[in-house]
């Protein structure tokens, strides 16, 4: 680490900002490593040994040194998610600014998933989480993520910013983690620093500009629009509050925050909006910029999408999908292709809106398809928290034939049972496995399969 120097000029531009320690800011930078942190899932109850708890996040825990997680079949279970501690705090924002009537969120800019997977820990089934992700090829690791996490009420897509703009006065909050220059992660990633330039952050900050200008007509009046960036410049963080509030009818809102945490509050120049800085040195944890504004008009009509034509489906099949779900009278099912899948009942609407809308690359759970009157399970219906667990066996195994199922390897268990099984770790279901006779053939995929050798 020491072998990276803060680029020119780096230093000098931080150093009129508010409570900005420059010293503890280069010791924290050559002398301290990354501390190592974990998300719990709220839907998947499970005990992980942890150091310590994230002060402002109720399922976040530091661990106090950094296992192999690829080694962990709780992780690959979904369990938990490996998580930067500052980015947590978007949790705290949340608790502050989510009603209780149900809302619709967008986590605008959301893969890899962990800003989604948090947003959803603090939902209700009656709440829909809508995560979209501009880069297409990142998008899979973002759906596998919230396959991962197993609520039935998200939907993937992968669209631009502009196309939100047919959803007028749609979503009650907006997540904007924005694309920005990176001067947060240089502690975690030093060759960042390398990369670091005014010109990149000119560049972020016109970026960022047209990304908030696209979105603003989607967000509801008197929703909530969360702005996130991991960069420490003025010109990507307050500075673009100060535009939000001039262009925009935007209202600052102030989270409370404890003293102790080591949260540097801010204001902008103009505007006095409220932001909140997190320095390594002064948080345990990365650098991060968040704030929160309010919008106070309506940007028009609510847009409406009535989709009258009811999918037909064949009763025998229903009753035999339906088996395999948890309080099925609950959920809206559904075909694409020969795929079945399963939403909660309240968001059928909502669906149908924004498959008119928006490229949707997951809806709800995948529950999987009929050969005959068998149903061939999808990996997604294994990880769901709406799987009917008592209408399929259940094989636990210990920790090497966990591994050597999730390598995709055989596996030799002594058992007398036959059908579709759920494989268990440590009462957590991993995937699906066909218990025959004389064999067991496992079903998990292909494309997650551990690849690398075993932690030494």
């Amino acid at each position: 680490m020491q072998n990276h120097q803060f680029p020119a000029n780096f230093l000098d531009s931080l150093n009129n900002e508010p409570d900005f320690n420059r010293a503890n800011f280069i010791e924290s930078h050559q002398n301290n490593s990354s501390p190592t942190s974990i998300r719990a899932n709220p839907f998947k109850k499970t005990t992980i040994k942890t150091d310590g708890q994230v002060p402002w996040c109720a399922e976040g825990y530091y661990l106090d040194t950094r296992p192999s997680f690829t080694f962990d079949p709780l992780f690959h279970a979904g369990s938990y998610y490996v998580q930067e501690a500052s980015s947590m705090f978007i949790a705290h924002i949340l608790q502050h600014i989510k009603q209780t009537e149900p809302v619709k969120i967008l986590d605008l800019c959301a893969a890899p998933g962990g800003k989604s997977t948090l947003l959803n820990s603090a939902m209700t089934a009656d709440d829909l989480l809508v995560a979209n992700e501009i880069i297409k090829t990142r998008v899979p690791v973002l759906a596998d993520n919230l396959s991962r996490w197993g609520t039935a009420n998200t939907i993937v897509t992968n669209n631009d910013p502009k196309d939100f703009n047919r959803l007028t006065d749609f979503f009650d909050i907006i997540l904007v983690d924005a694309p920005c220059s990176g001067s947060g992660m240089f502690r975690k990633d030093p060759a960042a620093m390398d990369e670091w330039s005014e010109a990149n952050v000119s560049l972020c900050h016109q970026r960022q500009e047209r990304i908030l200008a696209d979105i603003y007509p989607a967000l509801n009046e008197d929703g909530y629009l969360i702005y996130s960036t991991c960069s420490y410049s003025h010109q990507e963080n307050e500075d673009i509050l100060d535009w939000l509030c001039t262009e925009f009818e935007l209202e600052t809102v102030r989270i409370p925050i404890n003293i102790e945490w080591g949260i540097v509050e801010t204001q902008s120049t103009e505007k006095k909006a409220w932001g909140y800085r997190f320095y390594p040195g002064q948080v345990k944890g990365e650098g991060l910029f968040a704030s929160v504004l309010k919008k106070k008009e309506s940007s028009g009509n609510l847009v409406s999408f009535k989709n009258n034509r009811n999918q037909k489906v064949d009763n025998i099949e229903f009753e035999l999908v339906k088996a395999y779900i948890n309080d099925p009278a609950a959920y809206y099912f559904f075909k694409v292709n020969d795929d079945w899948l399963a939403i909660n009942n309240q968001h059928k609407e909502s669906l149908n809106l924004l498959q008119h809308h928006l490229y949707i690359k997951k809806s709800g759970v995948r529950i999987g398809k009929l050969a005959g009157r068998d149903l061939i399970p999808d990996h997604e219906l294994a990880l769901s928290t709406i799987v009917n667990k008592d209408a399929v066996l259940q094989t636990e195994l210990d920790y090497d034939d966990a591994i050597l199922y999730l390598r995709r390897e055989n596996l030799v268990i002594d058992t007398d049972k036959k059908g579709w099984s759920l494989m268990m770790f440590e009462g957590q279901a991993m995937g699906w496995a066909k218990l025959l006779p004389n064999r067991i053939n496992n079903y998990y995929p292909k494309e997650l399969r551990i690849l690398a050798s075993g932690p030494k």
